[in-house]
């Protein structure tokens, strides 16, 4: 069976492996107060041009989402996101046991709009009962989209510009970043997003790393006792040295990089080798994640030799479906693809 399931089907890049077991048997302090976790919060700094940046290290997205809106935000307050964003559809509620409720705009292949962002504001500050009601409190996006999307710099700093002018703190999530800033399309640098910001991660899970992402504080904002905060809601790994290891492989050489342009390589490929056989796109994607549009009985065939997601219905007879390539996807993974689509297409 070869998989296009998503970007963490494999473990980690063999240079991660390579460094977790060359330092396997060294003894360090616990909860990321090793060495390991500051040499990679440094050329993490130096990767994003801020020395003064804080970083911290957890242990999966949805902890890292639950964990910066939570402790970011008043217990009064919630956060915008498009309705298709991963807090909205795709946490299990994690925001909302949180106690913060997700204030949903509409979403357009992914994004939300100024436009629509200043609305929402402006009609919640225009309501003479508002507090009665959740405040908006925090923008998430999250780049790439849930869509495989990318917001434009132009875009961002629309965005970004509307949070500073209402005090609303700009969170972007970054799981799949490496993938979006390798994209050809993109025109953003991750110098650009730490400025436009005020906390972001770099996803590891899905980039690279067994798992684990990198949390960026841009503006002397870190939540007081952070640490605790962490403990406190279960996502502070006793064995933090694992995620400082990894990271600390993933920003030397450009590795982190060289990832995200290698599955961008992968990706393109993917989208000639659906365009060539005619297949229907659901929406351009210009990242690793690619959704197409199957009949029922081309994806039973598909499936009996390739791994890949269910992603909503289309009609009754035709389903949308994600293909993704990342950094374990190997080219001869899509020249069997590509056999098998010809013989289902013509």
């Amino acid at each position: 069976m070869i998989s296009f399931e998503s970007d963490y089907i494999a473990g980690a890049h063999p240079k991660v492996i390579e460094r977790l077991t060359e330092t396997n048997l060294e003894s360090h302090s616990g909860y990321g107060s090793d060495k390991y976790c500051e040499s990679a919060k440094e050329k993490i700094k130096k990767a994003i041009g801020m020395d003064d940046a804080e970083v911290e290290f957890l242990v999966g997205g949805t902890q890292t989402n639950a964990v910066v809106i939570s402790t970011m935000l008043q217990d009064h307050q919630g956060v915008i996101a498009a309705k298709t964003g991963h807090v909205s559809a795709h946490e299990a509620g994690a925001i909302e046991y949180t106690g913060h409720k997700v204030l949903e705009l509409p979403g357009y292949e992914g994004k939300i709009h100024g436009d629509d962002l200043i609305s929402f504001i402006e009609n919640f500050y225009g309501d003479e009962s508002h507090d009665h009601m959740v405040f908006p409190g925090m923008v998430y996006i999250s780049f790439p989209t849930e869509y495989g999307t990318l917001y434009s710099r132009t875009e961002l700093e629309e965005i970004s510009r509307i949070c500073h002018k209402y005090n609303m703190p700009l969170f972007i999530d970054g799981a799949r970043l490496g993938y979006g800033l390798m994209c050809r399309q993109n025109d953003l640098t991750i110098s650009d997003i730490a400025k436009l910001c005020d906390v972001f991660y770099i996803g590891g899970t899905k980039v690279g790393a067994l798992c684990g992402e990198a949390v960026v504080f841009t503006k002397n904002n870190k939540p007081a006792h952070f640490l605790t905060s962490v403990k406190k809601r279960g996502a502070l790994l006793a064995k933090g040295r694992l995620l400082g290891v990894q990271f600390d492989a993933l920003f030397t050489d450009d590795l982190y990089f060289e990832i995200g342009r290698y599955a961008m390589d992968m990706a393109e490929r993917l989208k000639e080798i659906f365009s060539a056989h005619g297949v229907e796109f659901f929406i351009e994607s210009p990242t690793n994640q690619q959704f197409v549009v199957l009949s029922n009985n081309q994806i039973e065939k598909l499936r009996k030799d390739f791994a890949f997601s269910f992603w909503e219905k289309k009609d009754e007879d035709h389903t949308v479906v994600r293909f993704v390539t990342s950094w374990s996807t190997k080219s001869e993974e899509l020249d069997a693809l590509d056999r098998v689509l010809d013989v289902l297409f013509n």
